[in-house]
């Protein structure tokens, strides 16, 4: 079933107040959204230090989310804390915390369990809890509908509860939550049309599932699948090298092809919340049950060993040049883990560098966006004017998109891990 602006819903209870737990880079824009939508907002956090930088506007978001963040700073409809009982004062609670997985590849549900204990703690009668983090199937069920029951709720009808994944991509000013659908998974029709009522007031349309665990298989699909295509595109672009073809042009051929065919790029790696994470909660689950999904298995595999791939080909570019990795200069351009943003989770240049400084190089980065790094237990400086400095490499990993890589046109040290640096002639690819 499909929900568009308009439809009737009922009788409306998405007008009222909504707590927000959790306010990074999915809870703040969320908070956002649903200020210019007219709701009062509780936005709740556990960290001091996050919401002093949200009161300060100094955040990573769009500039539209910023000017938005500016509009109602100081608002009393925008609630910033971090205790926990504001979520009693709430008609709806969404729950918007981190799911990430430890250096093992084991899902790390500390953040989400805590939030939810929390949410249940202080629940009360009427509201509506949705949960919009990534995680494993029966989530929603597990952390919220039974605990509720323990505390004697009947969900779905004293007490309401929904999952719908979020679906913001950082830095991304084309797809944005009023231009992209939402998906609902509800435990009962009621908890269903309560959720509905709530996201169409910030998304074009709500598509509804049968339950949660539709939802949540939803969401792990979607970043499965780009995980897959992603390894595809880095395997391909190795074929391609190996047989003297630039990957980009044959890429862009075949999506001129308009069916059957969508086009995903190579790179030096993967970063971010979703794709280096949400595939695993779904191997994690299946491992329990004696159920293996090599495609996947294999694809996360290759995404993990990326950023090696690309400390082998530094060091293959070094030995050409005549030149051993230990005592090496090299300059690694952009470390964010895509353009338009400073998040450094996940990214694949934390990695690099890490492996490049083992071997002994003598690594530095610019990026304009991340003036510091913590890196290996190492506090780094970002390299404010790169091209004064002599580098043995440099090994471009994101193109930010207020970067100034004129001074590299000229230069024959150049790794473009991003294929798509067309302003160098003189480069080598992964």
């Amino acid at each position: 079933m499909v929900v568009h602006p308009g439809a009737p819903v009922g009788e409306d209870p998405a007008l009222g107040a909504v707590a927000v737990v959790g306010l990074g880079y999915v809870g703040l824009p969320t908070a956002l959204a649903l200020l210019a939508a007219g709701n009062e907002v509780i936005g709740i956090d556990t960290s001091a230090h996050r919401l002093d930088a949200i009161r300060g506007g100094d955040v990573d978001l769009l500039p539209s989310d910023l000017t938005r963040l500016a509009e109602h700073t100081g608002d009393p409809r925008f609630t910033l804390t971090d205790d926990a009982s504001a979520i009693g004062r709430a008609d709806t609670v969404l729950v918007c915390v981190p799911t990430p997985v430890d250096r093992h590849q084991v899902p790390d549900l500390t953040a989400l369990t805590a939030a939810c204990a929390a949410v249940v703690a202080h629940a009360v009668p009427g509201q509506l809890l949705m949960l919009t983090s990534t995680t494993y199937v029966g989530t929603t069920r597990d952390l919220l509908v039974a605990p509720l029951t323990a505390r004697g709720f009947t969900v779905g009808d004293d007490i309401f509860v929904a999952f719908s994944p979020e679906r913001i991509d950082p830095g991304n000013a084309h797809h944005t939550q009023e231009t992209t659908p939402r998906v609902v998974g509800a435990a009962g029709a009621e908890a269903g049309r309560r959720a509905a009522a709530l996201l169409i007031r910030t998304a074009p349309s709500i598509h509804l599932l049968p339950s949660p665990e539709a939802a949540e298989m939803t969401k792990l699909w979607e970043n499965t699948f780009r995980a897959v295509n992603i390894a595809l595109a880095n395997e391909f672009a190795e074929n391609c090298r190996t047989l003297g073809i630039d990957p980009i042009p044959v890429i862009e051929a075949a999506a001129t092809k308009p069916y059957g065919f969508m086009p995903f790029y190579p790179g030096p790696g993967v970063g971010g919340h979703c794709i280096p994470c949400d595939p695993h909660y779904l191997l994690w689950q299946l491992r329990a049950e004696r159920t293996a999904s090599p495609l996947v298995e294999a694809a996360m595999a290759g995404i993990a060993g990326r950023p090696r791939q690309v400390v082998r080909r530094v060091r293959e570019l070094l030995g050409d040049r005549g030149h051993a990795i230990a005592g090496a200069r090299v300059l690694v351009v952009g470390v964010a883990y895509k353009p338009g943003v400073a998040d450094l989770r996940e990214s694949p240049a934390l990695e690099i560098i890490e492996e490049l400084a083992a071997e002994g190089a003598e690594v530095s980065f610019t990026d304009p966006l991340v003036p510091t790094a913590v890196i290996g237990g190492v506090v780094r400086e970002s390299v404010t004017d790169p091209h004064a400095h002599a580098w043995d490499l440099v090994l471009v990993h994101t193109v930010q998109p207020t970067a100034d890589l004129g001074w590299l046109a000229s230069r024959h040290d150049v790794l473009d891990a991003t294929y798509r640096l067309d302003t160098v002639a003189a480069k080598a690819v992964l």
